[in-house]
């Protein structure tokens, strides 16, 4: 009898023993328990990580990641002890195994890893790819769809991705990236949110995000949600945090968890689904410690927990690396797979996003394996448009990596845009998987004609609109 093409296999979770790591050595099971511990000893900078691994790495591997600091990093280092642990999980980390490792890829790139010169970043790439601070009604609060909104209430997280898609606005400026800031205070800033809202009976849907909301203290995020359970409008609550997996030491302190759960008794008493939303990539960051904090989420009330992840070249761009993720989320954390996005077009992502085409097979092949109501879908977040599940893209140019995409409601931006809903709109392919042809294409050309009339006819609808108001 022939094998399938993935073998599914319960796979027990491990907490990877932090000891293994000279810079962890003498940490007690207590400690590494304790949030406050955590947070003291993140690594920020190349001395701590140094400090952590000594003669473990080569120093060849601390000269990569300090010329990426220095070059084209978007993001700052900061990595809980969490998160660095879930790196060569298994064994004592060498610099060959680090340079391979799926987690240490996306949270703590290093020079060798982006694509040469120009190539790193595509001509398309943008510091808010999403156009996201466009469509602020309110400082903060992005109102993209109709019926929902994303209420952006810090710029920090526990730990940053280095492909984070608010790379303009969350974190510490870097070399290549001046950071943009918030200009109210957070007290006003919140305010202004709940007064939008309530004035805006249109949105049902609100994403509490940031930034990471396990950086609020939790008395501040409770007021906010509390604030948002007092709307009648609002019917779905979701919290965005990876700390529940790079920081679950968080979620476990008895404050969080039992504020958690006077939250949640006060949704399900008004009806509102309220969930957590979390950002795992690979199925190694999947820990005892992590299962525990998705179950006292849910032991607190909230509906779901929940993970949307992003598809990364040298992650989990593979069918078998997505499969082991979502099998080892929802059967050893009880965390329901949601949504993969693509990468977004970012500058000096290339080496790490995958074209439209790898996306569709990707969704082909993890079909049929899991719960239908727990197989993610993979989605390309277009620019202008949103969420789009890879397969409803109109017309595909693979040669050239250019596709089109139309939408189905205007954004707030676009209230007196009457051509918004006939329009399409482009994504692309990274340059470096189109074939020969398609690459010599880009080369000619400084920019693409599609796009330019789209950015042409934008404006003078944003001109038109000027006009009326």
């Amino acid at each position: 009898m022939l094998e399938q093409p993935y073998e599914y296999s319960a796979r027990p979770l491990v907490e990877p023993d932090w000891r293994r790591l000279p810079g962890f050595a003498e940490a007690t099971e207590a400690e590494w328990r304790s949030a406050q511990w955590q947070r003291a000893h993140c690594v920020k900078n190349v001395r701590q990580l140094r400090g952590v691994y000594g003669d473990l790495l080569d120093e060849s591997f601390y000269a990569d990641v300090e010329a990426d600091q220095a070059g084209r990093a978007t993001m700052s280092l900061l990595l809980p002890p969490q998160m660095l642990n879930t790196m060569v999980p298994h064994e004592v980390p060498s610099t060959a195994a680090m340079l391979a490792d799926p987690v240490r890829r996306y949270m703590l790139p290093v020079a060798s890893d982006r694509l040469p010169g120009a190539a790193a970043s595509h001509p398309y790439a943008a510091r808010d790819s999403l156009h996201e601070h466009e469509m602020w009604a309110v400082e903060g609060l992005t109102h993209r769809y109709p019926t929902k909104v994303l209420a952006e209430l810090l710029s920090t997280c526990p730990q940053y991705c280095g492909h984070c898609t608010r790379m303009d606005l969350v974190g510490n400026s870097t070399p290549a990236v001046p950071k943009l800031k918030f200009e109210l205070k957070p007290v006003d800033r919140q305010t202004a949110m709940l007064e939008y809202l309530r004035a805006t009976p249109g949105v049902r849907d609100v994403v509490v995000s940031g930034g990471d909301v396990a950086n609020l203290p939790f008395k501040n995020l409770e007021a906010f949600v509390a604030g948002l359970l007092e709307i009648d409008s609002i019917r779905d609550i979701r919290l965005a945090s990876k700390a529940l997996m790079g920081l679950p030491q968080h979620w476990l302190q008895d404050d969080v968890v039992e504020g958690m759960a006077r939250l949640a008794t006060t949704a399900r008493e008004r009806g509102v689904s309220l969930a957590v939303h979390t950002h795992v990539n690979a199925a190694q960051q999947v820990t005892p410690l992590v299962a525990e904090a998705a179950r006292a989420m849910l032991a607190a009330g909230v509906r779901d927990v929940r993970n949307q992840g992003v598809l990364l070249r040298g992650v989990n761009a593979s069918a078998t690396q997505l499969l082991d993720l979502c099998f080892t989320l929802l059967d050893g954390a009880g965390i329901t797979p949601y949504y993969f996005y693509m990468c977004d077009m970012i500058p000096s992502a290339e080496h790490w996003r995958v074209s439209l085409a790898q996306a569709q097979t990707l969704q082909h092949d993890i079909m049929g394996y899991l719960p239908g109501f727990a197989t993610p879908r993979i989605v390309c977040d277009v620019p202008y448009v949103g969420k789009r599940w890879v397969h409803q893209v109109a017309e595909y140019d693979r040669e050239r990596g250019i596709s089109y995409w139309t939408k189905n409601y205007r954004t707030g931006i676009e209230r007196e845009d009457e051509a918004a809903l006939d329009r399409r709109y482009t994504y692309y392919d990274p340059i470096a998987t189109l074939p020969e042809s398609g690459q010599a294409w880009w080369t000619e050309r400084s920019h693409d004609p599609v796009a330019a009339d789209l950015a042409a006819a934008s404006s003078r609808a944003a001109s038109a609109a000027d006009l009326l108001r």
